[in-house]
């Protein structure tokens, strides 16, 4: 995997494309580019590597890939907001998958102005410069549940474990898009921004583009925080012994989905809008959807139920925006695109339960101890 962008002094328009990643050494970003590098594209990242795990990803990717005849993925390891690094990482390249971004509400509470920089700004930037460019590469854009805000008028029922809607419709099938925007927290505001930035340049301007409002995404690559990935961070803590906090009274329901699922549901939307190119321009929700949800205190069951011992649990008060139910309406993408989720709840956390503990291989090898050492130094900044 290289270090610079570029493909020998390539020229704009010339036959060998690229898909550009940014933060492509993320999570997501990482499922993602090894998926398009098994298939056979020549995939750049633009990540700056700050985020804790990332990495390894980065490794894992050169490990699997970076050998190939041809140099199938290369890093440009610089900062979204670098017009410079951006130019330079559009160079010969016919798609944009953009991930690069703030992820967590209470980092937006604490510094909304880096906040708004990194989430809405750069967006702004990277689709202004797409805008400019002779051949204008189509752009994908991941956005948040957080853009339809805490939901304060979906009327809940509870029972032990978990909030419901009381309406029919949205218990069938969850929030559509049709939902009227209420962005809650800067994070809301400037993921919320940049997603109406990337609908509003293909109608002004007619680029290519389309947003995925995601619900909660868990999987392999991910190395969980409190603020974000709370289902890899709750196994986390669970495996290391340490207690997990709920914030509120642990009923939030979730849908949950599957990494692999999500990066099918972008490959399936991007070849729709190259054989359909007059369906830009739209929003997509994207989750698990009303037959893959869990709540705080089923997960914590779940986990349980895997590993044999019950987690410890801390309560502390509700959060800044926090949504009690959010499940995704993504009957406009199944429609479209024909995608469903294909992993459940119960195989999805096991098969992110089974990557943790193989993070150092192979676990029975070494004192329990070590073990637990080890997944709270993958954890680091997790506090």
């Amino acid at each position: 995997m290289g270090s610079t962008a570029g493909n020998g002094g390539s020229v704009e328009g010339a036959e060998e494309r690229w898909t550009l990643v940014t933060g492509g050494a993320g999570f997501v970003g990482s499922n993602l580019v090894d998926r398009l590098a098994r298939e056979g594209r020549r995939v750049r990242i633009l990540d700056n590597l700050s985020r804790p795990g990332v990495e390894r990803n980065a490794e894992w990717l050169r490990q699997r890939h970076g050998g190939r005849q041809g140099g199938t993925i290369e890093l440009l390891q610089a900062d979204v907001r670098d017009p410079a690094a951006v130019d330079a990482a559009l160079r010969d390249v016919e798609t944009v998958f953009h991930f690069a971004a703030q992820v967590a509400v209470t980092t937006s509470l604490d510094d909304p102005r880096e906040d708004f920089r990194i989430n809405l700004e750069a967006t702004f930037e990277l689709l202004d410069a797409i805008r400019r460019r002779r051949h204008p590469p189509r752009l994908f854009f991941t956005s948040t549940n957080k853009v339809y805000g805490s939901l304060p008028d979906v009327e809940l029922s509870r029972d032990a474990t978990r909030y419901a809607p009381v309406a029919e419709e949205i218990r069938r099938h969850g929030i559509p898009e049709t939902r009227p925007l209420d962005f809650h927290s800067p994070y809301g505001c400037s993921k919320g921004g940049a997603d109406q930035y990337v609908l509003d340049f293909s109608r002004t301007f007619g680029l290519q583009t389309a947003v995925f409002r995601m619900s909660c995404i868990y999987g392999p690559r991910q190395f969980g925080t409190e603020d974000q990935g709370w289902v890899a961070h709750f196994l986390l803590r669970a495996l290391a012994g340490e207690p997990i906090t709920l914030y509120g009274d642990g009923r939030q329901v979730r849908d949950v989905l599957f990494v692999e699922d999500l990066v099918e549901a972008f490959l399936r939307v991007e070849r729709q809008l190259q054989e359909t190119p007059e369906i830009a321009g739209q929003a997509f929700n994207v989750g698990g959807g009303p037959d893959n949800t869990v709540s705080l205190l089923e997960l914590l069951g779940l986990i349980a139920e895997l590993t044999g011992e019950r987690p410890e649990v801390e309560h502390s008060p509700w959060r800044t925006g926090d949504q009690r139910y959010y499940v995704s309406d993504t009957r406009r993408l199944q429609r479209l695109t024909g995608w469903q989720p294909r992993v459940g709840v119960r195989q999805g956390v096991g098969r992110l339960l089974q990557w943790l503990r193989q993070l150092e291989a192979p676990a029975a090898s070494r004192p329990a101890a070590a073990v637990e050492r080890r997944l709270q130094e993958v954890a680091g900044g997790l506090r």
